[in-house]
């Protein structure tokens, strides 16, 4: 097959094209220039995007003797990825720059340019496996390594996409394995740390970033009961579960930390209590991705054992849903979880394979969870 490796400057990436290339297939690497202002991302590889990058990529390329190239996809990145995010925490919810990454660039731009171009596949060095079926049709599964699991961030794709998709480090057994495999190929990013904050983010001061970008909006942080505890330069800036950083003036009456229970954007206001009242047990999400088709037996999933992921790094909780429409559905968690916002991915597992994928609209607590209850934090 004719394959185009997505080459970020990383192990992984680096790992992942060499290993197509081992498998025979005709390897094309690119690595994706997301911004025409270079210096706006952030440098000692830290992110995946930086000038160091692109630099790794190209010394990686000529290990590998594959060709190499440069794609300018800085004004897709630019109106989707982080118009996203910006629109997304004015709007009081919660983005994760990566999924919107994986959905609109590397698996819609990238993958769309590839197979115009003739190519067959994507290769990426995310830790997930596409699992093909006796019919051909691929399913979207953890990886070996569940430490490394990426597939919470790759469901987005839908199908269809990952049809068109390679993951060569799945079945790795560690991240130490594929940096051992990197030295023995003799990749000069064998040693290289991994990326862990948002790329376009320079300094990682997200609250700064967003500040510069929507202006200083001043308001109220209040409690529960409405009383006013502190202020704030922009309700944007904060996000549901959150602790630090809120510089409250008045502390709570029996002396407990507190977090943000929500953000309210038309009221400019952070409304903050304790940790007790972050517990839910029902999740509401909308613009569902399926790898089955959940609607045509609904019954079936109902009576399944299921697990759902709201996080990257979240632990897996047990639960069940009801689909409202195709793209709709309520999530009833099996045990309380704290601190679900609103614009996070809601991950369906059946075992380890990927059932289904939606963004968070709303979460709540039902009559039955008592505050108190021992509940899964999902940072």
């Amino acid at each position: 097959m004719r394959v185009l490796a997505a080459l970020s400057g990383g192990v992984d990436s680096a790992v992942a094209a060499a290993r197509a290339v081992d498998a025979g297939h005709e390897v094309v690497g690119v690595h994706m220039a997301l911004s025409r202002t270079r210096d706006q991302f952030r440098t000692g590889s830290r992110g995946c995007c930086s000038i160091e990058d692109a630099g790794d990529a190209r010394r990686a390329a000529d290990v590998l003797g594959i060709p190499y190239y440069v794609w300018d996809l800085s004004e897709r990145f630019e109106e989707t990825v982080v118009a996203d995010f910006l629109s997304e925490y004015a709007a009081g919810r919660t983005p994760n720059p990566c999924v919107r990454c994986n959905e609109h660039i590397k698996f819609a731009t990238l993958l769309d340019k590839a197979l115009a171009l003739g190519f067959d596949a994507v290769c990426t060095g995310h830790y997930a496996r596409a699992v093909e079926r006796p019919d051909g049709t691929r399913e979207l599964h953890r990886a070996l390594d569940a430490a490394k699991d990426q597939s919470y961030v790759l469901a987005v794709m839908g199908p269809e996409r990952l049809a068109r998709s390679m993951f060569p480090l799945g079945d790795v057994a560690s991240k130490e394995e594929t940096r051992r495999e990197a030295a023995a190929r003799g990749l000069s990013v064998s040693a290289k740390p991994d990326s862990y904050d948002i790329c376009f983010v320079a300094d990682g001061d997200t609250q700064g970033f967003l500040r510069d970008r929507l202006g200083a909006q001043p308001g109220e942080v209040v409690d529960s009961s409405g009383a006013v505890v502190g202020t704030h330069d922009g309700a944007y800036a904060y996000t549901v579960g959150q602790r630090r950083g809120l510089a409250l003036g008045r502390p709570a009456p029996d002396g407990r930390p507190r977090y943000v229970l929500a953000v309210e954007p038309v009221r400019n206001r952070v409304v903050v209590g304790s940790s007790d009242e972050l517990v839910v047990d029902l999740v509401h999400a909308d613009r569902a991705v399926w790898y089955d088709d959940v609607a045509r037996d609904p019954a079936r999933w109902a009576a399944a054992a299921l697990s759902v992921q709201v996080r990257a790094h979240g632990a897996p909780v047990p639960a069940a849903f009801e689909l409202a429409e195709p793209d709709r559905l309520s999530v009833a968690l099996r045990a309380p979880l704290r601190g679900v916002a609103a614009g996070q991915s809601v991950v369906v597992y059946d075992g380890t394979r990927v059932l289904g994928q939606a963004t968070v609209t709303g979460a709540e607590r039902t009559s039955h969870v008592l505050a108190g209850s021992a509940a899964v934090d999902t940072a």
